[in-house]
């Protein structure tokens, strides 16, 4: 055999009834280097295999206990990553079917020469080299897209959504992720991708608003040649172009009627036919959907079908918009600033402690992607290193910008979110009453202690009449009590 060792193939199994062959085996590949364990029947393979990891294993087929089959399997099913080669004294087709069907990478016919069985190991070793710089590759997606790290933010919206992102990922469970435009939905889908055992497949992105209506079907399932004027060739549809992965489908709530009773057969049966076609195609793919409509209100307008609403939202994702995450903008701004570095190759670039306030203030309509698309056009444009407010002249904080972070609106809006954000706000029929007595109550209650319990004078700061305070009082159920020396 020739000497091509590499550290991808380290740790070898022979498992074989005949002492010849383990001994000739052993020899050899002890010879380049490689750590070599035999194994004189099927059951004692399966044993050394549950104490240790091998990165290939050589199994004769026909042994005592379980056979070369048998292992295999086990194998596959408790150590994917070990690559297996079969050898069989009967060159059947049966054997040799079964044996790839299994999983086998390979598979070898007594006698045979070390030649045969060194190029297999050769091509092996190669594989396994492959197979590591794919799960390198893999970890090194899956660090770049780990949630908190693509996806900026540590407030306590934000912390919410990384929860649910954290026990859905791995799944296979159909995710429903709604938000206003610019929230950065598609960026949550792909995370949810790249954190899932698809990682390696597709991730397929539609826009359904995008399209067409009478072209989405097409996009959606593909065509066969002939299927209309024009169809010259087949086309395959995204659903066939996920195969394995994911396919996000932005926008959701713009489909048409007729299409979502064709999507919501899809989601049930996992199958589709391409437009003038009779071949059921089966199917393999995660949804992730997305909208900024109110779904709910959709359903009951008639204009999205309930039982694909509820097909889609078995999990749903809110995404908080950025007016309901201010803490997060500091970092926000920091993160696209270093990305403007990279992305222009511009100088590093910091934001002035004023520029900084006028961004948190700004009301963001367009949400994470206009505040981006700002950062990106002040730092191409900045004469020095440091952004000013003056970087930032559309940004008039007159103008439909939010109330100054320490304001009273402010801090009453902060907690009013974060306390709504607990609640199931589609059970409630009276929060406009209970947000208002919470807020007149300890109102009420201040105003009358700063004038010393004197309900005229507590009347005249509050700028309501004198009878009103007292049915108030009385419907809070304050109590009043005058200081001693009153």
């Amino acid at each position: 055999m020739k000497e091509h060792r590499t550290m991808a193939i380290s740790r070898i199994l022979v498992a074989d009834d005949e002492e010849s062959i383990r001994w000739v085996l052993s020899k050899a590949l002890k010879k380049q280097g490689y750590d070599v364990e035999v194994a004189e029947d099927g059951n004692q393979a399966r044993k050394m295999v549950q104490e240790r990891h091998y990165d290939l294993a050589i199994l004769d087929i026909k042994m005592p206990g379980a056979n070369g089959l048998d292992v295999l399997k086990f194998i596959r099913e408790e150590h994917p990553s070990t690559l297996v080669v079969i050898m069989t004294a009967e060159a059947t087709m049966e054997h040799a079917v079964t044996a790839m069907k299994n999983g086998a990478y390979d598979y070898l016919t007594k006698p045979f020469d070390l030649s045969a069985l060194d190029a297999i190991i050769f091509k092996a070793t190669n594989a396994a080299e492959v197979t590591e710089q794919i799960d390198q590759l893999k970890r090194e997606i899956q660090s770049q897209y780990s949630f908190g790290r693509s996806i900026i933010g540590n407030s306590q919206a934000m912390q919410s959504v990384y929860k649910t992102l954290g026990r859905v990922a791995g799944s296979d469970i159909t995710v429903l992720i709604t938000g206003e435009s610019g929230t950065g939905k598609e960026l949550i889908a792909r995370a949810i991708h790249m954190n899932s055992p698809r990682l390696g497949k597709p991730f397929i992105a539609l826009n359904c608003a995008a399209i067409p209506r009478e072209l989405l079907e097409n996009e959606l399932f593909g065509h066969e040649r002939g299927a209309f004027t024009g169809a010259t060739d087949r086309k395959t549809g995204k659903f066939e172009q996920a195969e394995g992965g994911t396919l996000f489908l932005d926008e959701i709530g713009d489909m048409p009627l007729e299409l979502q009773a064709k999507l919501l057969r899809v989601l049930q049966e996992k199958e589709i036919t391409r437009t003038g076609g009779q071949q059921i195609i089966k199917v393999n793919v995660r949804i992730v959907a997305a909208t900024n409509q109110n779904m709910t209100k959709q359903v009951e307008a008639k204009t999205f079908r309930e039982d694909l609403y509820y097909r889609l939202n078995v999990v749903p994702i809110a995404l908080p918009t950025l007016r309901e995450r201010r803490e997060d903008i500091p970092a926000l701004v920091d993160f696209f600033l270093q990305k403007a570095r990279q992305d222009f190759g511009i100088d590093a670039i910091e934001c002035s402690p004023q520029a900084l306030e006028l961004l948190k203030g700004h009301h963001w309509p367009g949400n994470v992607r206009e505040l981006e698309n700002t950062i990106n056009r002040a730092s191409l444009l900045c004469p020095n290193h440091v952004l000013t407010a003056t970087d930032f002249p559309d940004l008039d904080p007159g103008k439909g910008s939010y109330p100054n972070e320490d304001s009273l609106e402010a801090l009453v809006c902060r907690k009013l979110q974060s306390s709504l954000a607990q609640m199931d706000l589609t059970e409630m029929n009276n929060l406009y009453e209970m947000v208002l007595h919470q807020i007149e109550r300890p109102l009420i209650n201040i105003v009358l202690q700063k004038a010393r319990c004197n309900q005229v004078r507590a009347a005249e700061i509050l700028g309501i009449n004198r009878n009103t305070l007292r049915k108030k009082i009385n419907t809070l159920k304050i109590e009043v009590k005058r200081n001693n020396g009153d």
